[in-house]
């Protein structure tokens, strides 16, 4: 049954000219029909200088918008429109604008896991993997960080230099994650083994890391590696990539599922690209002035 709906879709893509992007936090059956499997930023990228007509995304809605963002000719398909990012929907557009009222020499930064309306009344957009880089470059010394508190504070370690005014918004996954769930895999494991975290957890927990990256950073950073053992503080999605890369090392993960993330299908995907349906469609005057924040990510990223 499984072999048969890999087949339909492999059909299906060079039908209608698709391509599949999946992020590391999907189930593993949907990273291995992918065409593409990386973190955000990669596969904004991937999206935008892809020649398909048809972009399959299986991740999150706003992944998938940042796609049409990028590129509005081509169809974007959501294999599963229930696929949704709860840290989004916590920035909103009125509250944002109070904001800048209060800080008008501020830029505003907005995190990738944002919708399409935050995007564009931002100055910039970033993924965990280019915000460093990208508060950097900013021609601003204050900068409203929107929505990951976790990330914001991450960075305004990294980067002293500018002030950076926190929203109030998290990933309830990553947010949750206590430094006693690190102990205790710790102890069942050991001590010594270390501990890859992603940015997106508080800062107790960050500090209680060995490595801080994003997806794409934590995959390459256990790669190369000598080390054997690690304890993984982020969506267990990432260890199929992981064990993949790296089928002798061991990686322990802490008790991190984002359902949202694993909801998606293979009769979803067969299902979408059979029918062209969950069309991801943005208003063209919304979309041109995200696309600005979108753009300069790759510029300043």
């Amino acid at each position: 049954m499984m072999n048969s709906i890999v087949d339909k879709i492999k059909k299906l893509k060079i039908e209608k000219n698709a391509i599949i992007l999946a992020h590391y936090y999907q189930n593993s059956e949907i990273q291995d029909i992918a065409d593409y499997v990386g973190d955000s930023y990669y596969l904004s990228k991937v999206g935008f200088e892809s020649d398909a007509d048809v972009i399959v995304f299986c991740g999150v809605k706003f992944m998938a918008e940042s796609a049409k963002i990028l590129s509005p000719k081509k169809t974007v398909l959501l294999p599963n429109e229930e696929a949704l990012c709860g840290m989004a929907v916590m920035a909103r557009t009125n509250e944002i604008e109070k904001m800048k009222k209060e800080y008008p020499n501020a830029k505003i930064l907005c995190y990738v896991n944002s919708s399409t309306e935050v995007k564009a009344i931002s100055d910039v957009c970033c993924t965990s993997s280019s915000a460093m880089n990208i508060c950097r470059n900013i021609q601003s010394d204050e900068i409203i960080f929107v929505p990951d508190k976790n990330l914001g504070s991450y960075i305004q370690e990294k980067v002293p230099e500018k002030r950076i005014v926190l929203w109030d918004g998290y990933c309830c996954i990553h947010n949750n994650i206590t430094p006693d769930d690190v102990i205790k895999v710790k102890e069942e494991h050991g001590q010594y083994i270390e501990v890859l975290v992603h940015p997106e957890c508080t800062k107790e927990v960050r500090e209680m890391g060995d490595f801080i990256g994003s997806t794409g950073q934590i995959i390459e950073y256990a790669s190369n590696s000598n080390k054997q053992e690690f304890i993984v503080a982020t969506d267990v999605g990432i260890l199929h990539k992981l064990r993949e890369r790296n089928p002798n090392k061991k990686f322990y993960p802490l008790d991190m599922v984002c359902k949202n993330m694993k909801i998606t299908t293979l009769t979803d995907v067969y299902n979408c690209l059979n029918g062209s349906l969950n069309e991801i469609c943005i208003d063209e005057e919304v979309r041109i002035k995200a696309e600005n924040a979108l753009r300069k990510m790759h510029e300043l990223g």
